[in-house]
């Protein structure tokens, strides 16, 4: 029997160091399931929902820093990849999906589960082209690795189930996706101006994001020598919030206030590796300098005085030695001043007293963070679950922290620990996971057990799409459909499916369930009941926002729900 061209597709995986694939199986992926069977040599992971596919493929390759891949047959099933594949493009991770299609000899009658996969994946893809001749191949599977790797990005290759079992003799080259790592870094003269623009500044701060990666130490002593203090967005917290003496805290939706007000404050902002998003978090005076890979990044969030383009590590090793060390730190210990005191205001909240119900999420958190391994992985759901975990997760230059960051799509986190644990069998992988999360994808709880994969699963279970219901009542507006059922035990779902499960009330149990949960010998889940009052607001409180809670109470009373008053004043102002 001759090579087909699932073969060759396979064959080229291989020879790009591809492990495994994620998906469902179809019978338009027919043939190239039959190819990874008769190979041997990759490993295909079912899941439950494509979604959850894509979500895992991007968490491999975050982690690994290469290319990762996943499938879903004709229609219906490849449609339900683009959620986790829209993640990966957002957050610019390379994979590779497979869109399996329609007999080529039926695209456009009208056909059974017939869809435009061309059209659909564009909008969250580099590359995205559909094979239906023996001669494209291995040179159209190539090119698309190619083009993922090299612009960090997803590409979509569509295969016809009919044309996947065509002949094929061409050879697979040996090495078919190029792996480069080039220096970029300003010019000299981009490098003058950055420095002339830092030396006349008074009170420089900078803002630092995951372009830092890398380049922990490098910023550190561009902070010491500017005396500057570090306001870090999220995606960067995992690689610049440990060892750093100039840490600010967080600013956006989820910061500090310590962190707004050393960016308001500040006369130069430069922003190092970060894509920031939200304008009203950004200085109205100060001059704005930014450093990012990717030029289109460059002035889309606030206008800047000067963007470059250039690595974070390089740019900041070339600009140290042109730069006056700065004798004034008062700008410095101001601001990580009040971040020490916001954060020691963030660990008082962070207790559970023995019955005292429902259980505070912060201290959920804190405990999951103390008993965590030091080279653990988390992902967090989108919503409070990510607020927590921002507050809370201790980094420490081992531990990895992921989640929907820039997509924010719900139910990602589950999804993400499952590719997190197949591509490090060998580390600890946790899923903060809020309740309306977890339920949209529950069914991928099945993939832990029949891939024997040890995640621990802490659920925030409020009874509530609690994040939601904040920014309702933010805006004035009584929460409606945010309530989820009171009686659900996830912690007995997990066992009626043969996982460890441990349900928490009282805080005092809290700490022995986790330790148990995380010596358990596989996947486990702990379902903690947590307030589903507790707020938590963004560092600046506009007037709209204080006018919008205002409006929700007086709502809440003229709708005879004013007992929800009491419970919240209850929760937050009587502990």
């Amino acid at each position: 029997m001759g090579k087909t061209i699932a073969d060759v597709f396979i064959d080229s995986l291989l020879n790009a160091g591809v492990k495994r694939i994620y998906g469902i199986v179809g019978d338009s992926l027919n043939a190239v399931l039959d190819s990874i069977r008769r190979s041997g040599k990759i490993e295909w992971i079912s899941v439950r929902h494509e979604e959850v596919a894509a979500f895992a493929a991007g968490s491999e390759a975050l982690l690994t820093d290469s290319i990762a891949v996943c499938a879903g047959s004709s229609g219906p099933g490849n449609l339900h990849l683009i959620n986790g594949l829209y993640d990966c493009h957002r957050s610019k991770i390379p994979v590779l999906a497979i869109a399996a299609h329609i007999p080529s000899s039926e695209i456009g009658s009208g056909y059974f589960q017939q869809t435009r996969p061309e059209m659909i994946f564009k909008e969250c893809s580099a590359f995205v082209e559909t094979i239906t001749r023996a001669d494209q191949m291995p040179m159209m599977v190539n090119m698309a690795m190619q083009h993922a790797v090299a612009q960090k990005d997803v590409s979509v290759l569509v295969l016809p189930g009919d044309v996947a079992g065509l002949n094929q003799k061409e050879d697979v080259a040996a090495t078919p996706v190029h792996f480069t790592k080039p220096v970029v870094r300003p010019s000299e003269e981009e490098l003058e101006n950055l420095a002339k623009h830092l030396n006349k500044g008074d009170k420089v701060t900078l803002l630092c994001g995951a372009g830092c990666q890398g380049a922990h130490d490098q910023v550190m002593e561009l902070c010491e020598k500017l005396k500057s203090p570090m306001v870090i967005a999220l995606r960067g917290k995992e690689f610049l919030e440990y060892d750093n003496p100039y840490n600010a805290g967080l600013t956006g939706l989820i910061g500090y206030s310590s962190g707004y007000h050393a960016m308001m404050e500040c006369d130069v902002l430069l922003m190092l590796g970060t894509d920031f998003p939200y304008r009203q978090f950004y200085p109205e005076k100060a001059k704005v300098l930014q450093v990012d890979i990717r030029s289109e990044h460059l002035g889309r969030r606030t206008a800047l005085t000067q963007g470059v383009v250039g690595d974070v590590k390089e740019t900041v090793e070339a600009l140290l030695p042109i730069l006056k060390e700065k004798k004034n730190d008062k700008h410095l210990r101001r601001h990580v001043g009040a971040y020490n005191k916001v954060r020691e205001d963030l660990d008082n909240l962070a207790v559970g007293k023995p019955g005292k119900k429902p259980i505070h999420p912060q201290y959920l958190t804190k405990v999951v963070s103390d008993l965590a391994m030091e080279d653990a992985i988390f992902t967090c759901d989108v919503g409070s679950p990510t607020l927590w975990a921002a507050r809370y997760v201790k980094m420490n230059g081992k531990r990895r922290l992921l989640g929907s960051f820039n997509h924010g799509t719900m139910a990602n986190a589950l999804p993400q620990a499952i590719g997190a644990q197949v591509t490090e069998p060998k580390r600890q992988v946790i899923a903060l996971c809020g309740d309306g999360g977890l339920s949209m994808l529950m069914g991928d709880l099945l993939t832990l057990h029949q891939h024997h994969l040890p995640v621990k699963v802490i659920v925030f279970n409020n009874h509530a799409l609690s994040f939601v219901e904040l920014e309702m009542k933010a805006a004035g507006y009584p929460e409606t459909g945010t309530e989820l059922d009171k009686t659900t035990d996830f912690a007995a779902i997990g066992r009626a499916i043969g996982i460890e499960g441990y349900r928490v009330e009282d805080p005092a149990e809290l700490e022995e369930a986790v330790k148990k949960a995380f010596k358990h010998d596989g996947p486990a889940i702990i379902d903690v009941v947590v307030n589903r009052q507790e707020l938590s607001l963004p560092p600046k409180i506009t007037f709209e926002q204080a006018h919008g809670f205002t409006l929700w109470m007086m709502k809440a009373v003229l709708n005879g729900n004013g007992n929800k008053l009491v419970e919240v004043a209850k929760t937050n102002l009587l502990r």
